[in-house]
């Protein structure tokens, strides 16, 4: 189980070897169920400033820099570009309406899987394309056992957000300079897997949201989970496919 996919993996990227050590996870939508929230704030203060956005827009955006996001809906509709202090301002409003909301719940599996791939001797890190700061400290609150401040990538890290490689690149800088066939990225967005993909790294997709199925693996993924929960499940057996 999982030996055609790594296999796949391996002969796609043109490398000799699978050797994970560090699995690099995106926060909302795989760590927790917060998609929901964000496409509610996004919706809410994207109307604020005229602009139409969809829950099915913010699905398919997620993982980019809020401003990108920003800066892209309003050329798309208004044909007008406009500067990073304007887009910052208005994801500002987005970051007010997102926290005034319930706190989103952890998926369920999480902790497990982190238990596990630290048994493994795996380094965990977190690549999201957020800069929230409120954020970034209850990533530290809530999984402190497994990773610190210098293992997560946020908005801040890079000046190209998802969907290029530069934030998966750079988390495998921060888990020790590896290379793209030393990590594993853990993505449940179009633009996510993408980057994974982009940085040459093995991508599991995990489908938490409304999209299709299709939608990631045509993006690249190597393998696809409904559930955090399933990878859970089966991350010794994908240990074992990869020698570990």
């Amino acid at each position: 189980m999982f030996e055609k996919e790594i296999k796949t993996y391996i002969e796609r990227h043109g490398f000799e070897a699978f050797t994970p050590k560090a699995v690099l996870f995106d926060m909302d939508g795989v760590l927790y169920n917060s998609m929901p929230n964000h496409a509610v704030a996004w919706q809410k203060s994207m109307t604020d400033y005229g602009i139409h956005m969809t829950a099915d827009d913010a699905y398919a955006t997620e993982g980019a820099r809020g401003v990108d996001t920003i800066r892209y809906m309003v050329k798309q509709q208004k044909h007008q570009e406009i500067s990073m202090e304007k887009a910052q301002e208005m994801y500002d409003l987005k970051t007010r309406y997102f926290h005034e909301m319930p706190t989103a719940p952890i998926f369920d599996g999480v902790y497990d899987l982190m238990r596990q791939i630290k048994a493994s001797g795996l380094t965990i890190g977190i690549v999201t394309g957020s800069g929230q700061r409120p954020l970034i400290k209850r990533l530290l609150d809530n999984f402190g056992e497994f990773l610190d401040e210098d293992h997560i990538v946020t908005a801040y890290d890079v000046q190209r957000g998802k969907p290029y490689p530069d934030p998966y690149q750079m988390g495998l800088a921060k888990a020790g300079n590896l290379k793209p066939w030393e990590g594993i990225v853990v993505e449940n967005a179009p633009l996510g897997v993408r980057a994974g993909v982009a940085a040459d790294i093995f991508t599991i997709a995990i489908n938490s949201g409304p999209l299709a199925d299709e939608v990631l693996l045509r993006e690249g993924a190597d393998i696809l989970f409904q559930k955090i929960s399933e990878l859970s499940l089966h991350w010794s057996k994908f240990m074992a496919a990869a020698g570990k």
